[in-house]
C-alpha cells in the first residue's frame, strides 16, 4: 500500500512560482508512476503532469508545458510539481497520485491511478 502526503501549496500572485511536495511512504518496494491533477469546484480532476517510474520519462498537460516541471527522487521517497509563471486560472486543489506499475508506463488518466494524496489548494491572484 501506498500513503502520499502533498505539502507546498499556497497563495501567491499571477506569475510567481511554487513548489508542491509529495512525500510517498509504502510498505512494499513496487515500481510507480506519479502524477499530479488538480480540481475545481464543479468539474473534473484534470491532469496536469506525470512521470515514470525511474524518472526517465515525462509528461504534461499542453496548457502546462514550459511553465511546470514534475520530479522525483526514488530514494528520497519524494516528488516534486515546480510551477512558474503562475496564472489565475492554475488555481485548484492539486492531488498527486501513484500508479503501480512493472514498466516505464505512466497515464494521464486519473481514473487509472491507485493512491492519491489529499491535496493541496493553490491559489493565484491577479
Amino acid at each position: 500500500q501506498v500513503q502520499l502526503v502533498e505539502s507546498g501549496g499556497g497563495l501567491v500572485q499571477a506569475g510567481g512560482s511554487l513548489r508542491l511536495s509529495c512525500a510517498v511512504s509504502r510498505r512494499t518496494f513496487s515500481k510507480y508512476a506519479m502524477g499530479w491533477f488538480r480540481q475545481t469546484p464543479g468539474k473534473e480532476r484534470e491532469f496536469v503532469a506525470s512521470i515514470t517510474w525511474n524518472g526517465g520519462s515525462t509528461n504534461y498537460a499542453d496548457s502546462m508545458k514550459g511553465r511546470f516541471t514534475i520530479s522525483r527522487d526514488n530514494v528520497k521517497d519524494t516528488g516534486w510539481l515546480q510551477m512558474n509563471s503562475l496564472k489565475p486560472e492554475d488555481s485548484a486543489v492539486y492531488y498527486c497520485a501513484a500508479l503501480d506499475t512493472y514498466s516505464d508506463y505512466m497515464s494521464d488518466n486519473y481514473k487509472e491511478y491507485n493512491y492519491w494524496g489529499q491535496g493541496t489548494q493553490v491559489t493565484v491572484s491577479s
